[in-house]
């Protein structure tokens, strides 16, 4: 529940950051590097993030973590109320996060298992992307309409509050530490990650898909304001409204994917859930109605959160316990870490061949990548 209520407050800010970035400079281009920074440490530091999940208090990481997304939000919010913010300010409070996110990400992943046990993984990583996907529901409607009525800096101020929720929670929830790591360096835990990941053909494949996939998506966020103002002359809350019905359609995904008792058949639901993508991806590049493309981003955020999920229970299902740190700083890579190469390459795409062009080449990007991963598992 603390999670919940400070991923709405995360949500509305990221709509905010995005309109904001975007009214400021009117540049695909900008929003794309905002996003690469945002996102870069994870792609450089998710395993180091792993390791430090493998040998430090999980819990007392993601405590640290959530105070210091608080300050970034008071920052941000300060810069805009006062006037005082630009691109620059934004882009250096984008990448703290990412800093943050490196560290936070593997270890709130690897906690799960503690708090419900590995007999219910498969239910508690559904339910924590059903979560997310909740707060992706309420939070950019909200953010929407407050951006219109308001204003960037209220939104940024009700994120910095929402993370006392969250924060709470952490202090009432008992976890057990991580395990002593004995005489083992740092460099020596991280090299048997690599080796682990390297070796181990099923999760290598589950990784590159994951990765794939969520580069071939990733553009969607950069170019979604241009859509929104652009061609269906919506503004701010037509951003809201877009990204609220991406998240939608995941609670309704994950819902069905929660309610599975057995892991059997989630690498064929991945596949099929990838083939799904790429199609509501191509339908959405030029579709002439704001409806259309709403029902698009529904059956976008429906397939691609199956997928995640999936890639993310089996891994995890499968991983010795004392590489669940290291495993989950590699799928924090694959999930998030590839967004900024995508950003940042969608927004120079988007504004060399055209927004509509870029998602398309996304979406037959997902049908391949798909074609070619069932064509693996089958060899």
């Amino acid at each position: 529940m603390g999670q919940t209520t400070s991923l709405v407050g995360t949500w509305m800010q990221n709509v905010a950051l995005t309109w904001l970035v975007y009214r400021l400079s009117h540049s695909e281009l900008l929003l794309g590097f905002t996003g690469f920074l945002t996102h870069l440490p994870t792609l450089i530091l998710g395993p180091v993030g792993g390791v430090v999940a493998d040998r430090v208090d999980r819990r007392k990481i993601v405590i640290l973590c959530q105070a210091l997304f608080l300050l970034q939000a008071v920052l941000l919010a300060g810069l805009t109320l006062t006037g005082r913010v630009t691109v620059a300010h934004v882009m250096g409070l984008a990448f703290f996060q990412g800093l943050v996110d490196a560290f936070d990400r593997p270890a709130r992943q690897s906690l799960l298992v503690h708090l419900a046990g590995r007999e219910d993984l498969l239910n508690a990583v559904s339910l924590n992307s059903l979560m997310y996907n909740t707060a992706r529901v309420i939070g950019p409607s909200i953010g929407g309409v407050m951006v219109a009525a308001f204003g960037e800096g209220i939104c940024f101020s009700v994120n910095s509050l929402s993370f006392l929720a969250v924060l709470g929670s952490l202090f009432l929830v008992t976890a057990p530490p991580a395990e002593p790591s004995s005489d083992t360096s740092a460099l020596a835990h991280l090299k048997e990650g690599f080796r682990y990941v390297s070796q181990e053909a099923h999760a290598r494949r589950m990784l590159l898909l994951n990765g794939v996939i969520n580069l071939a998506v990733a553009p969607i966020w950069v170019v979604l304001p241009h859509f929104a103002d652009s061609v269906f002359h919506r503004g701010s809350s037509g951003v809201g409204f877009l990204t609220a019905s991406m998240g939608l359609g995941a609670v309704v995904g994950m819902l069905g994917l929660a309610a599975r008792t057995t892991t059997v058949g989630l690498r064929s639901l991945a596949f099929w859930s990838v083939l799904l993508l790429g199609g509501a991806m191509a339908a959405f590049a030029f579709s002439p109605l704001f409806a259309l493309s709403a029902a698009m981003m529904a059956l976008l955020g429906f397939s691609v959160m199956r997928m995640n999920g999936a890639t993310n229970t089996e891994l995890q299902s499968r991983v010795p316990e004392a590489l669940r740190g290291r495993v989950m700083g590699f799928f924090a890579m694959a999930n998030v870490g590839v967004l900024p190469l995508g950003s940042l390459g969608g927004g120079a795409l988007a504004e060399t061949v055209g927004a509509s062009w870029v998602v398309l080449g996304g979406g037959v990007i997902c049908i391949a990548a798909a074609v070619v991963f069932r064509w693996r598992e089958a060899s």
